[in-house]
C-alpha cells in the first residue's frame, strides 16, 4: 500500500475530539455506568460552576435535565464577553491557566467545555456580565450563530447541551447516577446550593454528611472530622471487614486514590499509634474503616486524562503531618471516640490472630499463588505488577467468574489472553452471610477466588482492574450472582465501592436470516428484530456454554456489555443482605408469601 504525503492528515482540535473522544473523556458507554461519557460531559460543565463557587463567586447552581438536554446556570463572574466563543470551542483557551483567577480548578484545563461542545449535537452558551450578555449556538462543535445585547439578569454563565447520539449510541441518563454526582459536589463544598429539576441539594457538614449517607448509623463511634482551607477528612469504623475510602482532589473523585490517599492512611496510622502509645500494624487499625478525604492544591498531577489517580508526590509530607496531628487532637478532646476506636482495633487484633492461626493450619494452601489454582486460566498482565510498557493493557485486565466448565471453556476460547482471565466455579458458592472471614480458609473455592484476585490482605494488591460475574440468565445463574455479591460485600466491600465488580450481559436471543444476524438482550429487542428481519429464525440461548466460541468473542471484545454493581449505602445493603441471605427463614417466607399474594391479586 502506498504511503506518501497524501496519507498525512491534519485535523482541527474539535474534529480530533470527535474522532478520538476516549482520549478526552474516557469511556463512551450508553449511560448504564456512572463513569460513562454523558456524565463526564455534565461534570465538565458543572465543574466550571463549582470553580466559581470555590473562588467565592456565586453559591447557587441550577441544573435541569429533560429529554437528554442538560441546562446548567451559575451565578459566578460569567465568561469574559469578548472570549465566549473561544472559551467553549478553542482548545487550550481558558482562565484556569491563571492561578489568580482559578486557584483550585477541578475541570480538564482548557479542554473540558470544548469536549462537551464537540460531542454535543446542540450546544448553547450565554454569559451575563455587568448588564450585558453574549450568546452563541453550536452544532457538533461548529459555530452557527452569535448574538449580544443588554440584560437585567445577574452575572453568571448558562450552558445548554444535548449529547450527540452519533457518538453516544442509544444512551439515557440514569437519574440516580446524576444525583449521586451532584450530592458529592455539595459534600465537598459546604455552603453550595444545587437546584436539580426543582430539588434542592445542600450540605452543612461536608464529608460528615457523605459518611452518614454511606454508613447510616453503623459507625462504632462518632466520626473524627477535620477541615481547613486545603484539607478535609472524616472517618469512623464499622463492624464490617475491609477498608472503604472516598478520595477527592479539587473536587475530582479520585476513584483509584493516589498519593494523597496513601499519605492520609499513613497519617491515621501514625496518629493513632502515637496517641495510644502502641505499635499496631496497618491492617489492625484500618480493618472496618470508612473514610473520606478531600484536598485542594494548585497544579495537581494525575496519572491519566480522566484524573482517577493523583500522582503529585509533594503532598505526602504535609498531609501526613496534618492528619496525624488532627487525629491526636480529636482523640484527646473526645474520650468516647478514643474508646470506640480502641475497642475496634482491639477486636481487629483478635480477629487477625484467629485468621493467622487458620492460615498456619493451612500452610500448604496459603502458599499457593493464583497461577497454581487449577480452575484459573490466567491472563498475561495484571494491574498490581504490570511493566510500564504494558500499563494500558493491565488497566483493561479483567477476570470472569463463571459457572461450570462449559461456560468457562467458551470464554477461554474467546478471550484475549493478554487481559482476560477465567475462573470456573464448581456449582454454587457457599453462602457466607453472617460468617467470620476465617470461614474462607475452610472453603477451597472461596479461598481460591480470594487468592486469584490477590485480595487476601486488602484491595491494594488486587490483580485485575475488573471482576466480572459471568453466569447464565436463569434462576441458578441469578442465585450464583447473589452468592458471589454476598461474598464480596461481606468481606471485600471495597471491590464493590471502588467500582470494580460487574455483571456480564450476554444476548438472550439470536434473530437471523441468510442476510442479517442480530443479537437481542431482551424480549422487546427480539420482537423488534423479528419485525425488521423477514423470514427470521430465532434462537434462545439457555446458557453461556451454548454460544459458540467464535460467536461469543464479540460479546467480550470491544463491545462488551458490563453492568456495574453499585450501592448507595453500606448500611442499607447490609440490612438487605441480612434479610435475604441470613437465618431469618420465617420472616423471609412471610415476605415471599405476601408478595406472591399481591402479585396474584
Amino acid at each position: 500500500m502506498a504511503y506518501d504525503e497524501k496519507n498525512i492528515k491534519s485535523l482541527s482540535s474539535l474534529d480530533h475530539i470527535r474522532l478520538r473522544p476516549g482520549m478526552y473523556i474516557g469511556r463512551l458507554g450508553n449511560g448504564s455506568h456512572p463513569d460513562d461519557g454523558i456524565y463526564i460531559l455534565l461534570k465538565e460543565v458543572v465543574d466550571n460552576s463549582i470553580d466559581e463557587f470555590i473562588m467565592k463567586y456565586g453559591s447557587r447552581v441550577e441544573i435541569t435535565l429533560l429529554d437528554n438536554e442538560v441546562t446548567v446556570r451559575d451565578y459566578g463572574r460569567g465568561i469574559p464577553l469578548g472570549k465566549v466563543v473561544e472559551c467553549v470551542s478553542v482548545i487550550n483557551t481558558g482562565a484556569k491557566y491563571d492561578d489568580e483567577a482559578f486557584q483550585f480548578s477541578v475541570g480538564l484545563n482548557g479542554v473540558g467545555t470544548k469536549a462537551v461542545n464537540a460531542l454535543s449535537s446542540q450546544f448553547y452558551v450565554k454569559s451575563f456580565r455587568e448588564g450585558k450578555y453574549v450568546e452563541a449556538w453550536f452544532e457538533r462543535g461548529n459555530l452557527k450563530k452569535k448574538h449580544s445585547g443588554t440584560t437585567d439578569e445577574p452575572d453568571g454563565t448558562l450552558v445548554k447541551f444535548t449529547p450527540d447520539p452519533e457518538i453516544f449510541v442509544d444512551y439515557h441518563f440514569n437519574e440516580d447516577f446524576v444525583l449521586d454526582r451532584l450530592w458529592n459536589y455539595t459534600y465537598l463544598n459546604s455552603g453550595l446550593t444545587i437546584e436539580y429539576n426543582k430539588k434542592i441539594l445542600r450540605s452543612r457538614n461536608g464529608l460528615l454528611d457523605l459518611l452518614s449517607k454511606v454508613i447510616g448509623d453503623d459507625g462504632l463511634y462518632p466520626a473524627i472530622h477535620f477541615r481547613n482551607e486545603h484539607l478535609e477528612f472524616a472517618f469512623t469504623h464499622t463492624s464490617g471487614y475491609g477498608e472503604n475510602y472516598f478520595s477527592y482532589v479539587n473536587g475530582q473523585h479520585t476513584a483509584d486514590g493516589g498519593t494523597h490517599l496513601a499519605a492520609f492512611k499513613e497519617g491515621v496510622l501514625k496518629g493513632i499509634n502515637e496517641y495510644f502509645r502502641k505499635s499496631w500494624q496497618a491492617p489492625e487499625i484500618r480493618d472496618g474503616i470508612v473514610a473520606a478525604i478531600a484536598i485542594k492544591m494548585q497544579n495537581p498531577v494525575f496519572e491519566s486524562q480522566t484524573k482517577n489517580k493523583l500522582g503529585s508526590t509533594e503532598v505526602r509530607t504535609w498531609i501526613v503531618s496534618e492528619v496525624k496531628e488532627a487525629v491526636i487532637d480529636a482523640l484527646m478532646k473526645d474520650r468516647a471516640k478514643a474508646q470506640g476506636l480502641q475497642d475496634k482495633v482491639s477486636t481487629n487484633e483478635k480477629v487477625h490472630k484467629e485468621e493467622q492461626e487458620v492460615r498456619n493450619n493451612s500452610k500448604e494452601r496459603a502458599k499457593k499463588t493464583a497461577v497454581h489454582i487449577a480452575k484459573l486460566r490466567d491472563c498475561r498482565y495484571h494491574i498490581n505488577n504490570a511493566p510500564a510498557a504494558h500499563r494500558k493493557e493491565a488497566e483493561n485486565s479483567m477476570i470472569f467468574l463463571t459457572e461450570g466448565d462449559s461456560a468457562a471453556g467458551t470464554i477461554s476460547k474467546s478471550r484475549n489472553p493478554d487481559t482476560q482471565a477465567v475462573f470456573a466455579l464448581r456449582g454454587k458458592p457457599f453462602n457466607v452471610q453472617g460468617y467470620k472471614r476465617t470461614e474462607l480458609y475452610k472453603h477451597e473455592e472461596l479461598y481460591n477466588i480470594m487468592a486469584a484476585l490477590g485480595i487476601e490482605s486488602g484491595i491494594d494488591d488486587i490483580r485485575y482492574s475488573k471482576v466480572v460475574i459471568a453466569t447464565d440468565a436463569d434462576t441458578d445463574g441469578y442465585h450464583i450472582r447473589i452468592l458471589l455479591m454476598t461474598f464480596f460485600l461481606s468481606f471485600f466491600e471495597e471491590v464493590v465501592t471502588s467500582g470494580r465488580l460487574f455483571i456480564l450481559e450476554t444476548p438472550l436471543f439470536r434473530v437471523r436470516n441468510k442476510q442479517v444476524t442480530e443479537y437481542c438482550y431482551t424480549e422487546a429487542e427480539r420482537d423488534e428484530a423479528m419485525k425488521r428481519i423477514k423470514g427470521a429464525e430465532v434462537t434462545r440461548f439457555k446458557g453461556l456454554g451454548e454460544i459458540g466460541a467464535q460467536e461469543f468473542r464479540r460479546f467480550i471484545g470491544d463491545d462488551i456489555k458490563l453492568l456495574p454493581v453499585t450501592i448507595a449505602s453500606l448500611k442499607d445493603i447490609r440490612d438487605k443482605m441480612e434479610f435475604y441471605m441470613g437465618d431469618n427463614t420465617p420472616q423471609r417466607r412471610e415476605f415471599i408469601m405476601e408478595n406472591l399474594l399481591n402479585v396474584s391479586g
